[in-house]
């Protein structure tokens, strides 16, 4: 049984938004564990990222049949955004100001752009 469009479409954009969550704890939830040597934490940030490859991937190549690649880009950068920010604020403690939610919507208003035929 083929794909709905719907799926086609949002079923890319889940697994992206799966893939950042993986991505975000690799580059930056050691940020928490500061004594624990940096061969440690590489090594574990390592082996999150392969489960944000995993994602991230198969998320790439499905989309790519309903979006191009520039749009997939933005589509990437906008999530990584948002997932960044929620997080930021709970799981670093750290919320994001007025300035730096204008600097993500200028982000956004860009990779709108791309969408824009």
């Amino acid at each position: 049984m083929p794909a709905s469009p719907f799926t086609a479409y949002l079923y890319p954009v889940l697994l992206l938004v799966a893939s950042n969550v993986f991505m975000t704890f690799a580059w930056y939830g050691h940020l928490k564990f500061k004594s624990a040597p940096l061969t440690t934490v590489i090594l574990i940030s390592w082996g999150i990222a392969f489960f944000e490859y995993c994602l991230q991937v198969p998320g790439n190549r499905l989309g790519s049949a309903v979006y191009s690649a520039p749009q997939l880009k933005g589509m990437q950068e906008v999530i990584t955004l948002l997932v960044f920010a929620v997080f930021s604020a709970t799981y670093l403690g750290q919320p994001l100001k007025w300035n730096h939610w204008a600097a993500f919507a200028l982000i956004l208003a860009a990779v709108l752009l791309m969408f824009k035929e």
